[in-house]
């Protein structure tokens, strides 16, 4: 898992399909699925950890971007 595609579609596979319009958004609720998928024990420690971390870091990125142009 490298990419939030491949956390959309370890999604998927689960009939979870998540577009609210907003991308921070749908990363958070992405998180949220994620971390009941992984305390359903659905998805690996593995695969938690990966999307979990593509998650956060695509967040970050949003947020810094959003902070530099109220500047």
């Amino acid at each position: 898992m490298k990419t939030i595609y491949d956390v959309q579609q370890l999604l998927k596979k689960f009939g979870t399909f998540i577009y609210i319009g907003d991308r921070l958004a749908d990363l958070e609720m992405m998180e949220d699925e994620i971390r009941e998928l992984h305390r359903s024990q659905c998805v690996t420690n593995e695969e938690f950890q990966m999307a979990i971390l593509l998650l956060r870091s695509e967040i970050a990125k949003l947020r810094e971007k959003e902070k530099g142009e109220e500047l």
